[in-house]
């Protein structure tokens, strides 16, 4: 398996080792230089193990509303630009997951350690003040950088424990933290659903150590999971309404998905035999659903593909031949003051000046990757600019020359990582299933294509049970969304391949 790894790697041309130069390019950063805010009794929630800790939060009630004050690591700080280290974090892009362990954005002194805001340590963060009304609404939003201090670092799985069974989390956790974060989760779900937003409910496919090796899991998204992605996403709101109402900085962008391939998704609910009433629309329906039911499962792997082309849109800037002749049209006189004067007003969730352009369609709104500054490029620079914005300072020079090449360099960094985690996944079903060809296995048809010209053979996919693996499936008049027996043929680097099992439908 590592060296399978290894070669993918090679393949990718993912660099693994730190150059020793970067990482001695590491500034050193002088706390005392900003505002002391570690009496907020900040916490993290991450999943076990984690050390590269990009967002910390603490929520508290303000009159018949909600205050979330959202901490993310401000790993730019330590970065100078134009530096080796800086040069080698832009060739990366992000950080790149495997199975045997992490390769990451910046140097683990950095991601792992100085810039991480883990437990008990003094860390620079971008502090974010969230203003909510009683129904959840964002009505004054702010970012400052402050010195912050966590107070627990908790998993996913402890918080989730803790709101079901009512168990104490640590002594210096907000006794309220997970009441809070399931009302605001709560009323900010329900805003999604009011603007037209979609989080399907789809297990994910994950690598876990085990028994010195490895397995395939499939992991279902719990309700503290959806809470908490439900603050990252107001914040990635809050960011991108400065940054349009000022016309500068970087905005995540999906288009929206055609008239046609509704039309496809409903044709599959009826060759599921789904009910989907013609009054029903496709946010409302895919919330109806549930996919531990494997027709369900089925159509939400469907669903899935509905939105692509996501990308990255630069805002107020522009990129002559020469690479070096921008503009800035944020603000005036040096100043981009129209952000502090955005962040002042209350305009509800949805951006002024939205369109097709640059929202972001599956959370149908405007939308800013600000949370995730260890684990992405682009964060560092979305963050720096709705800080600028606040302040009423001009955005720094190094900013403004990268905003225009942030989309290219983060469409190749997304394209790797997804190479490297699928190749990662072909590799360990191949490692599992290597010489149990001819065995049969139960299953699920996921999804199947429509058999060529002159052929009754189709293609498709399947997902198993015991292993967790999904990969490619063919037979013929392949049942979508049923229960059914495949025969493994062979195995390939791309993946397992499966044959039906002819009328011998699982129970």
């Amino acid at each position: 398996m590592v060296s399978a790894l290894v070669t993918l790697r090679e393949k990718l041309k993912i660099p693994e080792e730190y150059p020793q130069e970067a990482v001695d390019d590491i500034r050193t950063v002088d706390l005392s230089e900003y505002p002391d805010r570690r009496d907020i009794p900040f916490v993290t929630i991450d999943p076990p193990g984690a050390a590269d800790l990009d967002q910390a939060m603490h929520l508290s009630r303000e009159g018949d509303g909600y205050l979330v004050r959202y901490a993310i690591s401000a790993v730019g700080l330590f970065i100078e630009p134009g530096s080796r280290l800086d040069q080698e974090v832009h060739n990366r892009g992000v950080t790149y997951y495997g199975p045997d362990g992490s390769i990451p954005l910046h140097p683990r002194e950095l991601s792992a350690g100085v810039a991480s805001l883990l437990e008990g340590e003094d860390r620079p963060a971008y502090l974010w003040y969230l203003h909510l009304d009683s129904e959840g609404a964002l009505s004054h939003s702010w970012v400052e950088l402050a010195v912050v201090r966590s107070r627990a670092q908790l998993t996913y799985e402890e918080v989730q424990e803790s709101h079901d069974t009512g168990k104490v989390l640590a002594d210096d956790v907000p006794a309220d933290l997970t009441r809070l974060l399931a009302e605001i989760g709560r009323l900010r779900i329900h805003r999604e659903i009011a603007r037209g937003g979609i989080s399907l409910d789809l297990p994910e496919q994950n690598i876990e150590a085990a028994d010195g090796g490895y397995q395939l899991v499939y992991r279902a998204v719990t309700e503290i999971d959806e809470w908490n992605a439900q603050i990252s996403l107001l914040t990635g709101m809050a960011a991108a309404r400065m940054m349009l109402d000022a016309g500068v900085g970087i905005l995540r962008t999906l288009p929206a998905a055609r008239e046609k391939d509704y039309v496809r998704l409903r044709q599959v609910a009826h060759a599921l035999d789904l009910d989907w009433p013609k009054d029903v629309s496709y946010p409302d329906y895919v919330r109806s659903l549930n996919s531990e039911e494997p027709k369900h499962a089925a159509f939400l792997n469907e669903a899935a593909g509905l939105f692509r082309g996501a990308s990255y849109l630069a805002l107020g800037v522009e990129e002559q031949e020469s690479g070096r002749d921008k503009k800035n049209d944020g603000g005036k006189g040096g100043k981009n003051n129209a952000g502090k004067d955005a962040a002042d007003k209350d305009r509800g969730d949805r951006e002024v000046g939205n369109d097709a352009y640059s929202e972001h369609a599956a959370i149908a709104s405007a939308y800013a990757h600000v949370t995730a500054p260890l684990r992405r490029l682009v964060d560092r620079y979305s963050l720096e600019v709705c800080r600028c914005l606040c302040a009423g300072e001009p955005i720094p020079q190094w900013v403004l020359d990268a905003l225009p090449k942030l989309p290219r360099e983060m469409a190749k960094a997304g394209q790797r990582a997804s190479n490297y985690e699928n190749g990662a996944i072909n590799a360990l079903e191949g490692l599992i299933l290597t010489g149990r060809e001819g065995e049969v296995f139960y299953g699920v048809v996921v999804e199947a294509s429509e058999p060529k010209e002159g052929s009754e053979e189709q293609r498709g996919s399947v997902m198993l049970s015991d292993p967790a693996v999904e990969a490619s499936v063919t037979g013929k008049n392949l049942p979508v969304g049923t229960d059914v027996r495949v025969r493994l043929t062979e195995v390939l680097p791309t993946g397992p391949r499966f044959q039906l099992v002819k009328g011998k439908h699982a129970k």
